[in-house]
């Protein structure tokens, strides 16, 4: 589902005392079955007897991560996430973990393969992240990742001279949002390969706001206008 050559980052979730939930209640006799009188196949020995301390929502307590991962892609949305990986942007992590969170069909990670998972927090293992070795490639994949074998638009989010505001500009319901580096924005080959490019309101000083808050903003406009609650 990852790219195993991602980078640094513990195998598992770090085991905390102080969150999710202990043993489940009552010991083996009690643990959830099937209809058959088997341990429920959704769920976890391990997490069952020694407790589950990682941070998901409450539906997934005691699951195994196959599980969740096979109920999530039942109902996941049908926007992607690019980022362009140019310069090993330590943005990626956290553009996971956001994706993740709003339950997108897939990050891709453009540009060199190795990427450092830390600000992801472990949640790469409940979302599916792909790598592409250029735009070209990503482009090619899009061309028929759509609705009945369509093509997929990409978006692009970089505040550039002649971009649109996503405020009120209308997103595709299948699309990819991609993103550029954290420094220099979307590189030459992206801007061409978007048919749209949308920017970021701001108000400040700052030129750019950071790579990941975009991708959560852009992400999060996707949601309020196709996603129910």
């Amino acid at each position: 589902m990852h790219d195993e050559a991602a980078g640094d980052q513990p195998e598992h979730d770090e085991a905390r005392a102080d969150v999710g939930v202990g043993p489940w209640p009552g010991g083996p006799a009690a643990w959830p079955r099937d209809a058959t009188g088997e341990l429920d196949s959704r769920y976890d020995p391990d997490l069952l007897r020694h407790g589950d301390r990682r941070n998901v929502v409450d539906r997934y307590r005691y699951w195994t991560v196959d599980a969740v991962v096979a109920d999530l892609d039942t109902r996941r949305h049908p926007f992607h996430v690019a980022i362009e990986n140019w310069q090993h942007d330590l943005n990626i992590g956290s553009v996971v973990r956001t994706a993740n969170a709003f339950n997108a069909a897939a990050v891709h990670v453009v540009g060199r393969r190795r990427w450092n998972r830390r600000g992801a927090m472990v949640t790469d293992r409940y979302q599916h992240v792909l790598h592409h070795p250029s735009v070209d490639d990503l482009v090619a994949w899009a061309a028929t990742a759509g609705p009945d074998g369509g093509a997929l638009p990409v978006v692009g989010i970089d505040n550039l001279p002649g971009s649109t505001p996503i405020e009120g500009a209308r997103l595709p319901r299948s699309c990819v949002l991609m993103f550029g580096q954290e420094s220099v924005g979307l590189s030459g080959a992206a801007r061409d390969a978007a048919g749209t490019v949308l920017h970021i309101t701001q108000y400040g000083s700052t030129r750019s706001i950071n790579a990941s808050a975009a991708a959560a903003i852009a992400m999060h406009a996707w949601l309020t206008q196709h996603a129910g609650r």
